[in-house]
């Protein structure tokens, strides 16, 4: 896991997660957040017959709302990634939760179709897209071990509130208008507010546990007199430095870090997601159509995205709960191929079916390995990036997919309009599916296994991302030789806060064979080990 401040969100390496406790307050939050992202774009729909009649456009004009919904939720990933590595997670989401329900307000009061794509696309959008990617980013602070399950629960948001979002908006225009719905939704868009005012950040807990403890654990480890009193006052001085030398770190700190790019993993992520997208979204776009087209009724056309969305439900988590299993964590990116072939192939298979019974059984599949692309896209961002730059990663993934998501659905509904056949559309979408998931296996096992083989160096860390343990061994090296008069307290000092520099200076050395002698430096720990044992058995 990186290193970085508690305030973007990021865990330092000293503070692991909690893998539960307020994580799963924050796991709720991220399913909240999540479900509106993905949800209240398709919602908004059901308000668009009411809107062509008012305001005497047609259906394609009225579409472009949530168009420019998702293209601002996919597109404004790199200004969310600088805003959260400046200001944190927690103020971007609440000023999103603001904007995504001011843009809903304000559309109830609009009186043109250009003024709702300002409000309720843009302005929405905005907001969701910064409550998104820092829900996604704390998500991942605060889940290692069972993140896996966590991202899978996450993702299960998306359709439980499509479920809910569009019978409720029905309900809503029926009684109270577009506007009053309207209005409506951008009261219930302020949960997000809720949502991002959970989002603790981690090292909070430990900044208190260091104020009242530090003083009198050196107290309660030293022999009584002038001696304790010094070292107390050796380590304050030290914590001071410590601090100085961070917040140059967090000047130093890139806003948007494009030294990503040079992780091979994540390159080659990046272009398969972009293929991906370009044929993930249409079969759900034109299934209705389709249906419709061969005869189906409309209501139980409609029904076939019900299907989807009921077999996603339950396909996320069960993803998430096999992909955190011991055997299989360590191959999650051959699993998330394995989901987006799945995918590929059933497109390709379900193009001829020309009945409501075999619409079903594409629905049925389709959901299945729907699920498990949305459970695993992000835990496998997650684990090739790390922590420390996921909030860079996803807002520049995010942008690559915005323009594959403008590509891909309109250039489906061209080719159906020149050629009427709905079965080269699937066969196209689904062929561009099984390519990404092709490449993303063939040249993750090619390069990046092969580059394990070659090197087993470390990847040494980013400059100002906060530092690393090599690097504070350095500076703790460097201060003990600065101040030789104070090692002499050392020995004293044992495992506590005081002999905290002594345990790092130690160990570094023994761990590199480089340093003064052994009788020098040597710490003692209860039960009469050496650190030098402790080292040694650990190397092992």
């Amino acid at each position: 896991m990186g290193r970085a401040d508690a305030e973007t969100g990021h865990v330092p390496e000293k503070m692991k997660p909690p893998d539960g406790g307020w994580g799963w307050i924050v796991l709720l939050g991220c399913f909240v957040i999540t479900g509106f992202s993905y949800a209240f774009p398709k919602a908004v729909s059901v308000y668009f017959k009411e809107l062509m009649y008012d305001f005497h456009v047609g259906y394609s004009d009225t579409a472009w709302i949530s168009s420019i919904m998702l293209a601002m939720l996919y597109g404004t990933g790199p200004a969310c990634s600088i805003m959260v590595n400046q200001f944190g997670c927690r103020p971007v989401m609440l000023v999103g939760g603001l904007l995504a329900s001011s843009g809903m307000i304000l559309a109830s009061f609009t009186t043109n179709i250009i003024e709702l794509y300002l409000t309720a696309g843009m302005l929405t959008g905005l907001g969701m897209s910064l409550n998104f990617q820092p829900s996604l980013i704390m998500l991942g602070s605060y889940f290692d071990k069972r993140r896996p399950l966590a991202n899978g629960l996450a993702a299960a948001g998306s359709p439980v509130f499509l479920s809910a979002l569009s019978p409720l908006g029905q309900v809503l225009l029926d009684k109270f208008g577009w506007r009053g719905g309207f209005l409506i939704m951008g009261g219930l868009l302020l949960n997000c507010c809720t949502c991002g005012a959970v989002m603790r950040p981690l090292e909070v807990s430990m900044k208190k546990r260091e104020k009242t403890q530090d003083k009198y654990e050196v107290k309660e480890m030293l022999p009584m007199g002038g001696r304790a009193e010094e070292v107390i006052s050796t380590t304050e001085s030290t914590k001071k430095s410590k601090k100085a030398k961070k917040k140059k770190h967090k000047k130093k700190k890139k806003l948007l870090d494009f030294s990503i790019f040079k992780n091979r993993g994540f390159v080659i992520y990046a272009i398969a997601k972009f293929i991906m997208v370009l044929g993930l979204f249409v079969p759900p776009i034109l299934l209705v159509n389709y249906a419709k087209d061969i005869g189906v009724p409309d209501k139980e056309a409609a029904f076939l995205l019900s299907i989807i969305g009921f077999i996603d439900i339950f396909a996320r988590p069960s993803c998430g709960m096999v992909a955190g299993l011991k055997w299989v964590r360590p191959h999650v990116t051959y699993l998330f191929s394995f989901a987006m072939l799945f995918n590929g192939l059933t497109d390709i298979l379900s193009a001829r079916a020309n009945t409501y019974s075999s619409l079903i059984i594409f629905c049925i599949f389709f959901g299945i390995s729907y699920g498990m692309v949305g459970a695993l896209q992000f835990e496998v961002l997650m684990a090739i990036i790390g922590s420390q730059k996921f909030s860079s990663a996803i807002g520049l993934v995010l942008l690559i997919e915005a323009f594959a998501v403008l590509i891909g659905p309109p250039s489906a509904g061209l080719l159906v309009d020149a050629l009427k056949k709905y079965d080269v559309i699937f066969y196209l979408a689904g062929s561009e599916v099984v390519l990404s998931s092709l490449f993303l296996a063939i040249v993750s096992y090619c390069c990046l296994n092969r580059g394990k083989k070659m090197t087993s160096q470390p990847e040494p860390p980013p400059p100002g991302g906060g530092g690393s343990e090599t690097e504070e061994a350095e500076s703790d090296i460097q201060e003990a030789d600065d101040h030789p008069g104070d090692n002499h307290y050392l020995p004293h000092s044992g495992n506590n806060a005081g002999g905290d520099a002594a345990n790092h200076l130690t160990e570094n050395r023994n761990a590199d064979r480089v340093g003064r002698p052994d009788a020098e430096g040597m710490v003692m720990i209860p039960g009469g080990c050496h650190v030098d044992q402790i080292v040694e058995r650990d190397s092992f």
